[in-house]
């Protein structure tokens, strides 16, 4: 089986995904110490250490040598942030944000779970350098 464009297409807009997250981590860490769960201690350092994370398995993805790897564990990652996203159910009744409601929350689990098949999808792709058009 050989890689096509597309692939690679797949696989650098992936890398880009976490690369980009990774750093908006950093820029915006308010906004992703909003989605660390209240039970977690040290949400500054939370925010940090996952910022880096997806950086790293963004660079991963992006290495054909280490893309099955990183998309592996972009899956594993991303899979991880879920109980981030149905912790706003804890605390229906005092729920601000459309996004914090059960709808709101259905729709990022949603969404989380599809960047999971395109992780998934990444690294099920060949990485041999043969290429089709």
């Amino acid at each position: 089986m050989t890689r096509s464009r597309t692939d690679d297409a797949a696989a650098w807009a992936l890398a880009a995904f976490m690369v980009v997250s990774g750093v908006t981590h950093f820029t915006r860490p308010q906004y992703f110490r909003s989605l660390v769960p209240s039970w977690l201690p040290a949400r500054s350092a939370v925010v940090a250490v996952s910022g880096l994370a997806d950086v790293a398995v963004g660079v991963l993805v992006a290495v054909p040598a280490t893309r099955r790897t990183g998309a592996r564990a972009t899956a594993g990652l991303i899979t991880a942030y879920l109980p981030a996203h149905l912790e706003p159910l804890r605390h229906r009744r005092t729920l601000q944000q459309a996004s914090d409601r059960p709808a709101g929350v259905a729709a990022r689990v949603a969404v989380d779970l599809g960047y999971v098949a395109w992780a998934v999808a990444v690294a099920r792709r060949p990485t041999g350098r043969s290429r089709t058009g």
